[in-house]
């Protein structure tokens, strides 16, 4: 079923090949690339899949094989029920609660999940993961409950909505609607799978759901900070700001990389403006002069948690795991998300700490105590009407509403570790938690974007102050799909239409590349 947008003709992304990246994993969830699943990769699943078959034919110890799982390791299964133990560990765990995550973010789950069983040492045939790629191809997605999961045993309860649909079980949504799993493989001519021993397992112990909304969150806190720092540019073009806080050589003298990467992006988006000789301050208000420092923070913490989140992503989040050199079974924790919990737990925060940024320039451009002459409010209406007429008021309250949301979410997940499950699961890092929290500050902190863009723009129209490069490409963009303020009128549409904008990669704005090194020879 091809999405709307989406060439015809999708690139390919092989996938137990070389390592994923985050943005393939957008690709792929977006639907904008097409799985492939390495032949390397199919035969290392077959050789483990085939290693573990052996081993549990000789009746050696296989935890969630020969053995019951969690707390009840400690009963035994005799190989003729093993199948049946498979099937029920999917069943019991079909306990999800909360919002379904939508398309693109089950299809991120599935794709991440084939890049860790595809590293051929979870004992799982290829053949069932090409029936993964079918289901992404096809766009017959499970329906999974975002609730339920503590980040370690790997995402059992979410993940058992991807193993369910596989065998014909549970639901998924297809051409547009919710449909029964059954259904939806007979109309598009598969057979439910019969999972073998451990397969159900291989599916549901890892860390995939929590790595797929860290790899969504990432790359929209990418964007985030690249809006930021244009917005920041146009803040400072409004206000009569003093662009000496964003010279080269005042950020070389504290060489944080993100830091110098933002006042980089804030100067190229300067450019093209009439250089202010005479600004109406020394030193603008921190929400403007300190915004390399705190949206650098956000660029720095993206850098190198990039790493973090492809290491998990490409990693084996398994138990037990095969090792096909030494065909032997090894038991272990590498189901457990401390890593990108706390990656998401980081981000999460320096993204709220963005929000708070635009939301204070918002009532900067706002207050004309501050803002070098602009009306209050940014009222559009001159004149004796002008005094039935508010602007942006209540769109300043909205800023500020969304912001302090978004950092309410800051609270670090893995505080809030529970011994589950007969003390089994005695210290967890509610990964799952972190991720969902990452990607709604995400998600408040483009609704604060959204309004502070929108104030950016009457600010720079009320100034008259249009000049060209990255800034009023910027304008001119907000300004095709939404009009000057004149006369109060509802904003939701205006917000909801530049925050589409965004969120759908339509906005201008330059360079968004993380990768900066600062020339530390001051002399």
């Amino acid at each position: 079923m091809r999405l709307e947008g989406v060439p015809a003709e999708q690139p390919e992304c092989v996938i137990g090949d070389q390592p994923l990246r985050i943005d393939d994993v957008v690709g792929l969830a977006n639907g904008r690339l097409r799985a492939v699943l390495a032949g390397s990769a199919r035969g290392r699943m077959k050789r483990s899949a085939d290693i573990l078959s052996r081993l549990h034919e000789r009746g050696g110890d296989i935890y969630g094989v020969t053995t019951s799982v969690g707390g009840s390791v400690g009963t035994r299964v005799p190989p003729a029920q093993a199948s049946d133990l498979s099937l029920n560990v999917m069943r019991m765990h079909g306990i999800g609660t909360g919002r379904i995550l939508d398309d693109v973010e089950s299809a991120a789950v599935i794709a991440a999940r084939l890049s860790s069983l595809a590293q051929g040492l979870s004992g799982i045939r290829p053949e069932v993961a090409d029936r993964m790629i079918e289901l992404l191809e096809e766009r017959a997605l499970p329906r999974i409950p975002s609730e339920g999961s503590v980040g370690a045993s790997g995402d059992l309860t979410p993940l058992s909505y991807v193993a369910a649909v596989l065998v014909g079980e549970r639901e998924v949504n297809f051409g547009g609607r919710e449909v029964d799993a059954a259904a939806a493989l007979r109309e598009l001519g598969l057979v439910p799978l019969k999972l073998l021993p451990k397969e159900s397992l291989a599916l549901m112990n890892g860390t995939s759901m929590t790595t797929a909304l860290a790899c969504l969150a990432w790359s929209r806190a990418r964007r985030l900070a690249r809006i930021a720092s244009t917005l920041t540019a146009m803040t400072s073009i409004a206000i009569d700001g003093n662009a000496i806080h964003f010279d080269r050589r005042l950020h070389a003298a504290k060489p944080h990389p993100g830091q110098g990467r933002v006042a980089e992006w804030i100067r190229a988006d300067l450019d093209g403006f009439q250089s202010r000789l005479k600004p109406s301050r020394l030193q603008d208000r921190y929400s403007v002069r300190c915004a390399p420092q705190i949206i650098g923070v956000l660029v720095d913490s993206l850098s190198w948690s990039e790493t973090v989140i492809e290491t998990e992503l490409n990693g084996v989040s398994d138990n037990p795991i095969v090792d096909i050199e030494s065909e032997t079974i090894l038991h272990g924790g590498n189901f457990y998300g401390g890593h990108i919990g706390f990656v998401c737990d980081s981000l999460k925060t320096a993204a709220a700490n963005v929000a708070c940024l635009l939301d204070r320039q918002v009532m900067l451009l706002c207050n004309p105590a501050e803002n070098a002459g602009l009306p209050a409010d940014l009222v559009g209406v001159e004149g004796a009407d002008a005094c039935v007429h508010n602007g942006f008021k209540a769109a300043s309250i909205a800023a500020s509403s969304l912001t302090a949301e978004a950092m309410k979410l800051t609270m670090p997940a893995s505080a809030f570790s529970r011994s589950t499950e007969l003390h089994n699961q005695d210290k967890v890092p509610m990964a799952t938690m972190a991720a969902r929290d990452f990607l709604r500050v995400v998600g408040l902190s483009e609704d604060v974007a959204g309004i502070a863009l929108l104030a950016s723009c009457q600010a720079l129209d009320l100034r008259k102050s249009l000049g060209e490069g990255n800034a009023a490409d910027l304008h001119r963009a907000v300004r095709e799909v939404v009009p000057r303020l004149g006369a109060d009128r509802r904003m939701d549409n205006d917000h909801a239409a530049v925050v589409d904008l965004l969120r759908s990669d339509r906005l201008p704005l330059g360079d968004t590349r993380l990768d900066v090194r600062l020339d530390l020879d001051l002399a």
